[in-house]
């Protein structure tokens, strides 16, 4: 088990680098912020010279990979940490120095048992992306066939475990301060983050992921997802086809090669719906990076390592929620949310009817331009707190996919309005999935199944309620030892107050000689 003053180092090491970018200040002086937090923010700015502007996603990407993945995760979290730093981490590129291509060669022929050239007969040793866990090398198969082959940096699952531990036990430790620290859920946001990133570890979920959404979208003529070779894909290499075409942040390209703007903005925005309200299973990293136009048109994505689930009743409720807003019924959408548990049932459904009114009225029938779904969400973040609303960890990645969709949406067509776009496509969802037709065949197979079910549910049925809300069951969290349990305060505070000393000390001698 890793020490208490081993993980503090890390953290002052890492707040060293964050003060530098300035992305302490916002932390420092948030009134929500714990005061012990605050004190850690100061000494760890000591001797620094902060930008005017602060820029997030600088910092975390000179902390390293899994605090770029982190950042990623943390743009889901404005309530957390603030607009505009989520708005600047929304801007994280996962780009780093490439790996050298001897130990890429040497990773392929570990994985496989077998020489490089029995497997691909063309390589490119220089890569086509290098990311934060795998980098992507073009290639040409032995049979022939064009294909990008992604490979893992060596070493980069411990890397990764090493930094969530430290992870798990901040927030075990701010979570233990209670108030505000407890109802935002650090922890919980770890547990996602942990499980997101040990997806994307193991290309082979990667790969599988890759291919479940390729059957899922074969009835969407203008969105592709490419075929897996599985003869070439293992835990440390994946292997696909490859994508001709144009990346869609390059706009002018596209304007060049005759797309239109306005029709690619509407097949992404309809994509993006497809998979999260009719499927419940979505890309949930679709930045501009990963996004290409193929020549006829079609949009075709890459990099699968992250993906989102919504299970059948959460989507019912998201697809009532967004024609809600959409029409303006807002006491319809209040009581989504109560029927979901988001908000507890000692709040006024009226009162929280009227708050969601004063975020959707300014929005409705207005250019993206103008007014967003980012926006909306911020709005929706800021009444969270005078409901008692806890974060709802299932709908991060959701969110955080419709801020990047709105972004790539409206730099392809600036004028697009999200909420016309989305609403014939939710309204029809609604029609066919929630419709008389669709309610009498789900209960005769509910029924069917309930016929089945009896003895089972006789015996159960304490605990069948209450009725479950939309929330899936949170998963089991890290056993942390705090630092100020049985009898360890003296010992731990005493290495944590060592390790601050000797930083603020480090610092003070550091500014001193004019570094």
């Amino acid at each position: 088990m890793t020490r208490p003053v081993t993980h503090i180092a890390r953290l002052l090491k890492w707040g060293r680098i964050l003060a530098r970018h300035g992305a302490l200040r916002g932390i420092e002086t948030a009134p929500q912020t714990p005061p012990g937090v605050k004190r850690l923010c100061r000494i760890a700015r000591i001797g620094t010279i902060q930008p005017k502007v602060p820029d997030y996603a600088a910092a975390f990407q000179a902390i390293g990979p899994a605090a770029v993945k982190l950042g990623q995760t943390l743009a889901t979290r404005p309530d957390l940490v603030g607009e505009e730093a989520a708005r600047n981490l929304l801007t994280l590129q996962d780009a780093l120095a490439p790996v050298a291509f001897a130990r890429i060669r040497a990773e392929i022929e570990a994985t496989f048992e077998a020489p490089l050239e029995s497997l691909y007969s063309e390589f490119d040793p220089d890569p086509v992306g290098s990311a934060s866990i795998a980098q992507v090398h073009r290639a040409v198969t032995t049979d022939g066939r064009q294909v990008a082959v992604k490979v893992r940096r060596p070493g980069i699952d411990k890397q990764f475990a090493r930094d969530i531990e430290t992870y798990e036990w901040a927030a075990a430790h701010l979570e233990a301060l209670g108030g505000e620290a407890a109802r935002l859920r650090p922890r919980q946001v770890i547990a996602n983050f942990r499980r997101w990133t040990l997806r994307e570890l193991d290309l082979r979920r990667e790969a599988a992921s890759a291919s479940e959404l390729r059957e899922a979208m074969a009835a969407e003529p203008t969105y592709e997802v490419p075929a897996i070779d599985w003869d070439r894909t293992a835990s440390r290499v994946m292997t696909l086809d490859w994508i001709d075409g144009i990346k869609i942040s390059h706009r002018e390209a596209l304007v060049a090669a005759g797309h239109d703007m306005e029709k690619l903005a509407t097949n992404l925005v309809h994509a993006f719906l497809r998979q999260a309200i009719a499927e419940g299973f979505f890309h949930a990293d679709m930045h501009q990076g990963n996004l290409f136009v193929k020549a006829d048109g079609t949009i075709a994505a890459v990099d699968f390592g992250i993906m989102g689930r919504i299970n059948r009743q959460a989507r019912y409720w998201l697809a009532e929620i967004l024609y809600g807003l959409t029409t303006g019924n807002y006491r319809r959408v209040a009581e989504i949310h109560f029927e979901a548990q988001y908000v507890p049932d000692y709040h006024s459904v009226e009162e929280f009817a009227t708050a969601l009114r004063a975020v959707g009225e300014p929005m409705r029938g207005k250019p993206v331009s103008e007014l967003s779904v980012g926006q909306m969400l911020d709005g929706l973040f800021a009444i969270t707190r005078d409901f008692d609303m806890q974060t709802q960890p299932h709908l991060l990645l959701l969110q955080k996919t419709m801020v990047m969709v709105e972004g790539v949406a409206t730099m392809l067509n600036p004028r697009i309005n999200m909420w016309d776009v989305s609403g014939p496509f939710v309204q029809g969802w609604i029609r066919d999935e929630l419709g008389p037709e669709a309610a009498l065949a789900d209960g005769l197979r509910e029924q069917g199944r309930t016929l089945a079910l009896i003895p089972d549910i006789i015996r159960r049925l304490d605990a069948q309620l209450p009725k479950p809300g939309a929330a899936p069951p949170a998963p089991p969290l890290p056993d942390v030892r705090l630092m100020w349990e049985r009898g360890e305060k003296r010992t731990a505070w005493r290495y944590a107050l060592t390790a601050l000393a000797g930083a603020a000390a480090g610092a003070a001698i550091h500014f001193a000689l004019g570094g």
